[in-house]
């Protein structure tokens, strides 16, 4: 049977940590503040909002909201950007995405600072990561999958990581910041050959498919650690994963469930980076 990776320690962790600094900013008169701007009212994105309301509420992480309407002009999002990139008391930036359709979103996104970017969706950022430069911040959910492997002290260095999935927002990143670890990494998609073979050469297995059940007991041996990053509803109406639980929890070494792992941790890496972009400014 697998160790269960679950995410809630890992955000008490983080939470402990984030007060603190946060404490030690507000004695000498910073206030971490973040910005939260968005379009229309979508109902995952209400979803997370409030979320990421409540946990920097509990950690002093200041919010203020930027909120427009569902028709709203490019010019005028441009604008509420260009105010939080002007606003020194404004250390990040959280943009909801996807965009309604009359925005440009490379436009919008090449619009915030870089340094403001806790979300890791600019140029900018994406850059810093390829490049292990501090240009901006990396994309949250692929740092989520860092952080928990840090927790539970999974070895990294000179093991075997594949991750399937090749997206900016997780697989990609999530591949560089591994290969930062020093692990071998291999960035598999949905077109490479045999991988069920290369799965099993793995120690670590992270899964960014987005793609219900896409990763078996086929692809996976014993020894292994599993992440999955996937979150779906099923036929019964129950979240779960890119992994097929059933068949990986008795096979692997450890596995992170859905829901309950990566998702919950999300959060607290990106409110860990607006307390890390206002440390920046002391």
């Amino acid at each position: 049977m697998a160790t269960i990776l679950k995410g809630a320690p890992v955000v008490a962790a983080m939470n402990e940590a984030n007060a603190a600094r946060c404490a030690t900013m507000r004695e000498k008169d910073v206030v971490p503040t973040l910005a939260v701007v968005r379009v229309g009212a979508r109902p995952d994105d209400l979803s997370y909002e409030k979320g990421v309301l409540t946990r920097c509420g509990k950690v002093g992480v200041a919010v203020k909201q930027f909120l427009l309407p569902e028709d709203a002009a490019q010019d005028a999002l441009l604008e509420v950007i260009r105010k939080i990139n002007a606003d020194p008391s404004i250390h990040g930036c959280l943009l909801f995405r996807p965009l309604p359709r009359q925005f440009d979103d490379r436009a919008v996104r090449a619009a915030l600072a870089p340094e403001k970017d806790i979300d890791g969706i600019t140029d900018g950022s994406l850059a810093g990561v390829f490049t292990n430069t501090a240009i901006g911040y990396p994309p949250c959910t692929a740092q989520a999958c860092l952080e928990i492997l840090k927790y539970y002290q999974v070895p990294l260095s000179g093991r075997r990581a594949v991750v399937v999935g090749r997206s900016l927002v997780v697989g990609k990143p999530a591949a560089m910041m591994l290969d930062r670890e020093n692990a071998t990494v291999t960035l598999c998609n949905s077109r490479t050959q045999d991988l069920p073979a290369l799965c099993k050469e793995a120690d670590v297995v992270v899964v960014a498919m987005g793609r219900q059940g896409f990763i078996g007991s086929d692809c996976l041996r014993e020894g292994q650690v599993v992440v999955d990053v996937g979150i779906h509803v099923n036929a019964e109406g129950k979240l779960c994963g890119d992994v097929r639980f059933d068949e990986a929890e008795p096979l692997v070494e450890a596995i992170t469930p859905v829901p309950g792992g990566v998702g919950t941790v999300t959060t607290s890496v990106l409110v860990g980076h607006v307390v890390d972009a206002a440390e920046k400014t002391l």
